[in-house]
């Protein structure tokens, strides 16, 4: 990344145009995956060369904000493992991955599109995000609030087909929302 002192710290300015970069490219491909880095540029409230200085390639622009978002979730996941009620923090985690899923999904689409696959640092915060959801999984197992004998990887699997049934149908928050519910029926434990 250019934009560096001397020393190599990332200049204020710098850092700030990079955050809001990816801001606006966060909207940007959430919203379509043929948007160009021109939009990115306009919405940030940049000109497009300071864009490419940071980002080089559009690719390299959609995969730092894959890695961004799934970061997020990583960190929203550590953040409720550590609330007081573990089932409460499972479902809130898993709708709110559901409810956010498309814009996620448009950019992955995108990536794919391309013809590439995420990079090592997607892959990593992808791997991490799994991770912290696996704990709430664990977590609300132990309290009871999940039945034990879900599995983590049928759970993950229920959660990757809310995400792209929601998205691909195009359901409205009100038919999400039910589904939801079916789906966490299944998931809570027989009396």
């Amino acid at each position: 990344m250019c934009g560096t002192t001397e020393g190599g710290r990332v200049r204020a300015d710098a850092r700030d145009n990079r955050e809001r970069i990816l801001t606006a490219a966060e909207q940007v491909f959430g919203r379509s995956t043929a948007a160009s880095t021109d939009d990115v540029a306009k919405l940030a409230g940049v000109g497009i060369a300071t864009v490419f200085r940071h980002f080089p390639t559009k690719l390299e622009l959609l995969e730092a904000v894959l890695t961004l978002r799934l970061q997020r979730l990583r960190d929203t996941a550590r953040e409720l493992a550590g609330a007081g009620d573990p089932g409460t923090a499972f479902f809130e985690f898993f709708g709110q991955v559901v409810a956010e899923a498309g814009s996620k999904l448009a950019i992955a689409e995108a990536l794919s599109a391309a013809g590439t696959t995420p990079g090592e640092h997607a892959r990593q915060a992808g791997v991490e995000m799994r991770q912290a959801f696996g704990e709430l999984l664990a977590k609300a197992q132990h309290s009871g609030a999940v039945r034990a004998d879900a599995q983590f990887p049928e759970v993950y699997a229920l959660l990757v087909g809310a995400s792209r049934g929601a998205t691909a149908s195009g359901l409205d928050a009100e038919v999400r929302d039910r589904m939801l519910a079916v789906l966490y029926d299944g998931l809570r434990p027989r009396p």
